[in-house]
């Protein structure tokens, strides 16, 4: 089961773990790889809820927030994904946060680099809307791209290195979330979520994933969904489609089973530094983890791949 770490662990490593200025994210990537953080949400709820959706706590408890992007930071993450998954307009329309929205994802963005410092970089996050765009559904294009663009632009003023269009599943979302992204003039990463058909539940092959290099992805990949044996699998394939693509991956600490009404993720973290190795041989540039998994996942990994 997901548990937060000790907030003694968490609080006051920043200035002796993370010195000196980050490079350019551009350039790791175009010539080694970044270990990158491990679920959000999951922490989040290990602290209990009492939110309607976690981007509030953006405004009103900054500080539990902070403390999960530390706690990934101490166990050797050189990226962290800002709060801000669920931070579309139109997603926070859902909880009638819709006015809020450039105040939360700047406060995403900001609370995650007072956490981690300058030394680690820090990632907008930015999820589906939880809506269909037309004609499968009543969202236009342009009102999704608009509304990306204005998440990416307050991610981006909150001092994000890049933006992480994650968890897709339909093509079409993907396309308007990256074409909001580039706006900002942020490096854009789009990962989506396989099946073991190697089919997004809406049906985009790998093949559609691939061709979001072509619409201004710099990086592209699989992330949620799977675990990591199953994920491997599928990096493999992309990888043997695309020998040169820059590739992310962040595969879930297994499948999660209810125990207690509570969602369990069994995968231990020796088996997600086993994982790490594996994308590091496929040369994938963005390793990390995803649902299920914590800074003992995350510290493995940076262990097997010499990170910590």
């Amino acid at each position: 089961m997901a548990r937060r770490t000790d907030d003694k662990a968490e609080v006051g490593y920043v200035a002796s773990v993370t010195p000196g200025r980050r490079p350019d994210v551009r350039e790791r990537l175009a010539s080694g790889f970044i270990l990158a953080d491990g679920a959000l949400g999951t922490m989040l709820v290990a602290g209990g809820n009492g939110w309607t959706v976690p981007e509030e706590l953006n405004l009103r408890a900054r500080e539990r927030v902070a403390r999960v992007h530390a706690a990934y930071a101490a166990a050797g993450s050189e990226l962290v994904s800002t709060n801000s998954f669920g931070g579309s307009p139109a997603k926070l329309a859902l909880a009638g946060l819709e006015a809020s929205a450039y105040e939360v994802n700047r406060g995403a963005a900001e609370l995650a680099r007072e956490a981690v410092g300058e030394g680690v970089w820090v990632a907008g996050s930015m999820g589906p809307t939880g809506r269909f765009i037309e004609p499968l559904g009543d969202l236009s294009a342009v009102e999704a791209e608009d509304g990306f663009a204005l998440q990416a632009e307050a991610l981006a003023a909150g001092g994000a290195d890049l933006i992480v269009v994650e968890t897709m599943t339909a093509v079409e979302e993907a396309r308007a979330a990256i074409r909001g992204a580039r706006r900002t003039g942020l490096p854009v990463v789009c990962t989506m979520v396989f099946e073991p058909s190697y089919r997004t539940m809406m049906g985009v092959g790998l093949e559609g994933l691939l061709g979001l290099l072509g619409d201004g992805a710099t990086a592209v990949g699989v992330n949620c969904g799977q675990g990591p044996d199953a994920m491997a699998t599928i990096v493999a394939r992309l990888r043997e489609m695309a020998p040169t693509a820059v590739l992310a991956a962040q595969p879930n600490a297994g499948v999660p089973r209810l125990a207690g009404g509570q969602a369990v993720y069994d995968v231990p973290p020796a088996k997600m530094a086993e994982f790490a190795l594996e994308m590091r041989r496929l040369g994938v540039a963005i390793i990390g983890a995803c649902c299920g998994s914590t800074p003992e996942h995350i510290r493995a990994m940076a262990r097997a791949l010499g990170k910590a």
